[in-house]
């Protein structure tokens, strides 16, 4: 609603501006207020052609038809300086009404007579006449000095840079384990925007190109007033199971952050003073030291979608179960394991070659034991060895407990077993209990904003009992590919549809451990990320 109402005040007073202007180009004053007739009209001051304000229609890029034509506008009435140029930019009205106000003439359709600049001197050019060059270059308005053709040159390339990073590719770096063996640490993508539907932009005050922090300083680097609505462009595909998929951290919202990660206000509660083993964030909160993060701001992830909106889930035994149904597994989908070598050692030339234990990311200590995260493959390489090697699987229960953090009604699930669940969809209706709450409490009070209230047993909704509710959107559900070292859905559950940033395309570099120093991984360069 936000942005409607913005855009509705911009168009108001762009009207006006116009209203006012026009007839200092013999243009009536009128066709300023008359939806359609007023960009059709600017068009024709400039030197455009009448259906050129069509392309105002098209999504993104009527961003720049816009500036383009507001930059060429304010040129009509003989301003050229990089003041002018930025003022169009910014805010198009002010210096409109400027120019109504102010003794500026008009002084013809800039984009024609840049264009016959351009073209006399590019024939001047071509002919070797370098008089007639430096005569045209000297009395052209367009010239520009030394600074003002860099500082444009960097403002223009930081605004596409940062225009393509918000709206169509961004590129993002696996900065953990939990994709692997798929997705590696050190593995940079580029992810597309479009593909599940551009986001537009909620957060707008920032600096542009960083994410949520700046480097150096740790604070972060954006404002959360001004904000706009979420919304969010039709689709080029649906969402698939078990694609890869980038998404906002769901429960990302209230974090305290230190050098080594993000954890939220939940997680550090359920460790509890004994179970912080991190000072820096024992110390943050004692402090009360935590960060609150808007939807695009929260912390970006990626993880495989393996499930969707109105699916049924269970994990037995390791093997994901939906809608009654055994899932393909990940190619290269890992398990942590339990290692026990021969007295003699395991010869690193046979690890080496089956690319086990190569990264910082292959092996961990858990619990003061040494364990090897492995695909199914490898685990039959390592059996095959036949020479004392003891490889047995880890019972693996992450310390921070499982979704929904509910044991008096949802005991006993583990990474390994977890479930039935049922995965929310948008328009359905599902019945509410205290048994089943848990299951649902943050999606109707965060993800959906309502009030949600537990009072004498009894559930209440925006102040109203309430025994059943109907979605608001969709949600999905996401894991890593390596089971046993993802933070995931099992976790801290469902992924919202307004939390979702993209589809990974391809590979475009990789770092051995995601350091320069250990070499490049040029065999996974412009590999896809899609991967199965």
């Amino acid at each position: 609603m936000i942005i409607v109402v913005f855009l509705l005040i911009l168009y108001i007073a762009l009207s006006i501006s116009l209203y006012f202007l026009f007839p200092k180009a013999d243009v009536p004053a009128i066709n300023g207020l008359i939806p359609g007739k007023n960009f059709i009209s600017w068009a024709e001051i400039i030197g455009r052609q009448k259906w050129w304000p069509l392309l105002l229609l098209i999504p993104i890029v009527n961003i720049f038809i816009f500036t383009g034509m507001a930059i060429n506008l304010v040129r009509s009435f003989g301003k050229y300086k990089f003041k002018h140029s930025a003022a169009a930019v910014i805010f198009a009205p002010a210096i409109f009404f400027k120019l109504a106000k102010d003794d500026s003439k008009y002084d013809g359709p800039n984009y024609t007579k840049e264009k016959d600049y351009l073209e006399q001197l590019r024939s001047a050019q071509k002919s070797g006449d370098k008089r007639k060059v430096e005569r045209l270059y000297n009395k052209s308005p367009y010239k520009k000095s030394f600074f003002r053709e860099w500082t444009e040159s960097i403002v223009f390339a930081v605004f596409a840079a940062a225009f393509i990073r918000m709206f169509l590719i961004e590129a993002f770096v696996i900065p953990t384990p939990s994709m692997e063996g798929s997705l590696l640490v050190g593995d940079f993508l580029f992810v597309s925007k479009a593909s599940y539907g551009i986001r537009t932009p909620m957060t707008i005050a920032m600096l542009p190109l960083l994410h949520n922090r700046i480097p150096g300083i740790g604070t972060e680097s954006y404002l959360k007033k001004p904000s706009l609505d979420y919304h969010r462009l039709p689709a080029l595909e649906d969402i698939q199971r078990s694609k890869p998929i980038v998404f906002n951290w769901p429960v990302g919202d209230s974090v305290y952050i230190t050098g080594q990660r993000s954890y939220t206000l939940d997680q550090a509660r359920r460790a509890g003073p004994n179970g912080i083993a991190d000072r820096e964030l024992w110390n943050k909160v004692k402090k009360k030291d935590f960060v609150v993060r808007p939807i695009d701001k929260k912390d970006h992830y990626i993880k495989r979608c393996v499930a969707v909106a109105g699916d049924s889930l269970q994990i037995i035994n390791r093997q994901i179960i939906i809608n009654g149904q055994q899932q393909d597994n990940p190619k290269e989908m890992q398990f942590a394991y339990y290692i026990k070598p021969p007295r003699n050692g395991i010869n690193p030339n046979i690890l080496k070659r089956w690319n086990i234990a190569q990264t910082r990311a292959d092996v961990q200590n858990y619990r003061g034991q040494q364990i090897f995260f492995l695909d199914s493959l490898q685990v039959s390489q390592l059996k095959s060895l036949k020479d004392g090697i003891d490889v047995t699987p880890v019972a693996h229960k992450p310390e921070g407990g499982m979704f929904p953090h509910d044991d008096d009604n949802y005991s006993g699930w583990t990474v390994d077993n977890f479930g039935p669940i049922w995965i929310p969809k948008a328009g359905a209706t599902t019945p509410l209990s205290m048994e089943n709450i848990s299951m649902y409490k943050r999606v109707i009070s965060v993800y959906e904003n309502n009030s949600l209230e537990i009072k004498n047993n009894k559930i209440h909704i925006n102040g109203e009992q309430a025994d059943t509710y109907t979605f608001k959107q969709d949600y999905y559900w996401a894991m890593g590919d390596n089971r046993h070292n993802s933070e995931d859905s099992r976790m801290w559950g469902y992924v919202p549809h307004d939390h979702i940033v993209g589809k990974p395309l391809f590979i475009w570099f990789s770092l051995k451990n995601s350091n320069l120093g250990d070499g490049i991984r040029f065999n996974r360069m412009f590999k896809s990320a899609n991967v199965d």
